[in-house]
């Protein structure tokens, strides 16, 4: 493949470097007010304000200020900002209020929450943890990652100097995963892992032959044997099964997400849809009882499963991925653990022999009309990369917070469904954050060629193949098609 230009390595660097220059302190606020120079390619530096959150270098950039740098390039946008939403038009002129590229007042004291407000870009809702504060004027400014504001712009930043950005119009969003771990970027995740399901190729790695908890990643596993027990005949979709108390008992518990009812009725679709978009623990359970008529006996399937798929450091104690306690005196806490390895393996399983599975992971919400009740996905990456298709959210204390990602490229030829997995990122908004870079990574390297791994030699991880014809036809042509590409490069 080829290789990607050198000149794109290092964008994610400035993340951690950027806006050296040291900040205003103020020991009243986790806010702490700062700027830096940001330029548009090689005009002037303007003055930005940031807002390091929490942490020095942890580092937001006023978009007001951001959108003046940018006003007469070709990466300009416009700007409605509210106390809860944001409004950003790319290609849009923006019309100043006032004091952007102003320093800090001595005595401004931002007080202000990272949280995830309404953001909409070009009308289309987007998924970013943000800072609105309120101005002076009565007016609001809203403060960014500039990783995310240059994956919605598209543009590659870099950093110049020490305290100064520059914003590279006319180089697209790009990023070397080999930089950002020399960096130390993914020492606070515990393994992260981007590749091609239909060919096995691994475009990126890091700790992914450690097993770790996955919490309710493991639902993915649950799911793939409710699919094989449809295939089987013996549940449909349509059909209609009855709530257990065990279930309900889950539904009423700390960990409930569905409020489900013993004797009520619910079908199968509806469970395997609240299993995988709000993450349902008790949606998951009933599934399980469905199946196997208990969950232990379910689990042991699960185990099995995983031993037929070669997921050689897979453990399940439950269907659902919460913490598992033994029946010891002293009790044993447990929980459910996999390699990145082995969930490539098996979500790139899952995606050959049940491919309609991303026709209910890419939903943003549905309804579960046997209950009445909406629910969403939890996937944030549905909102900021049109190509996402699925697939799973998992947190818990012991895991950290998960995230496999699924999503669809064309090589002109056929679809290729690229994976992204990330393990034991310290929250949602890191969890995110790094899919969100290893994503537009893997675009980057399906489409451009990618980066050799540290011995030259480029990843390869082998899938069993599928049992439905089908899908095993498809998977020939496709890994076929793979090699005569390599062999013509």
């Amino acid at each position: 493949m080829k290789t990607i230009l050198k000149k794109t390595s290092f964008l994610m660097l400035f993340v951690i470097l950027a806006c050296s220059a040291l900040p205003i302190r103020v020991s009243a606020s986790f806010e702490i007010p700062g700027t830096c120079r940001v330029q548009a390619d090689d005009g002037a530096a303007y003055t930005v304000k940031t807002l390091d959150y929490d942490y020095d270098h942890n580092t937001y950039l006023s978009l007001r200020d951001v959108a003046m740098v940018l006003k007469d390039t070709d990466k300009c946008f416009s700007l409605e900002i509210t106390k809860n939403s944001v409004f950003l038009n790319p290609g849009n002129s923006y019309t100043p209020l006032g004091g952007e590229n102003d320093p800090w007042e001595a005595s401004e004291n931002p007080d202000v929450s990272l949280r995830r407000n309404e953001i909409k870009i070009n009308g289309e809702e987007v998924s970013y943890y943000t800072l609105i504060m309120s101005l002076p004027s009565g007016d609001y400014d809203c403060f960014m990652m500039a990783a995310d504001l240059a994956m919605i712009l598209d543009v590659n930043i870099t950093v110049p100097a020490k305290g100064t950005l520059r914003v590279c119009t006319q180089e697209p969003f790009a990023i070397s995963p080999a930089a950002l771990e020399q960096a130390g970027y993914f020492r606070e995740v515990n393994s992260v892992l981007a590749g091609d399901a239909a060919t096995g190729e691994i475009y990126y790695q890091y700790q992914s032959d450690v097993p770790y908890p996955i919490a309710s990643i493991t639902k993915l596993m649950t799911c793939l044997l409710t699919m094989d027990a449809i295939s089987a005949g013996q549940i449909s979709l349509e059909e209609s099964v009855t709530i257990s108390e065990a279930v309900e008992a889950l539904a009423d518990s700390s960990d409930g997400v569905i409020p489900l009812k013993a004797g009520d009725e619910i079908t199968v679709e509806e469970l395997i849809i609240g299993a995988l978009l709000p993450s349902s623990n008790e949606c998951a359970l009933c599934l399980a009882e469905t199946i196997a008529g208990s969950e232990e006996a379910f689990v042991e399937r699960m185990n099995q499963k995983a031993l037929e798929l070669g997921l050689s450091q897979a453990v399940f104690y439950n269907c659902h991925g919460l913490p598992s306690f033994s029946e010891d005196p002293i009790p044993a806490k447990r929980q459910n653990r996999m390699s990145a390895e082995d969930l490539f393996r098996l979500v790139s399983y899952l995606l050959k022999v049940y491919p309609q599975i991303t026709d209910i992971t890419s939903m943003k919400d549905a309804t579960l009309e046997s209950i009445d009740l909406e629910v969403r996905n939890t996937n944030p990456l549905l909102y900021n990369l049109p190509e996402v298709t699925g697939l799973k959210t998992g947190t818990t204390n012991k895991a950290g917070a998960c995230l496999v990602t699924s999503m669809v490229v064309d090589d002109g030829t056929m679809e290729h469904d690229l994976v992204v997995i990330v393990l034991g990122a310290e929250s949602a908004i890191e969890r995110g954050r790094v899919s969100g870079l290893l994503a537009k990574y893997a675009q980057q390297a399906f489409h451009s060629g990618i980066e050799k791994t540290k011995d030259g030699r480029l990843g390869q991880v082998p899938v069993e193949i599928p049992i439905r014809a089908e899908a095993a036809v498809d998977w020939i042509i496709r890994v076929a098609k793979s090699t005569d590409d390599e062999k013509n490069r």
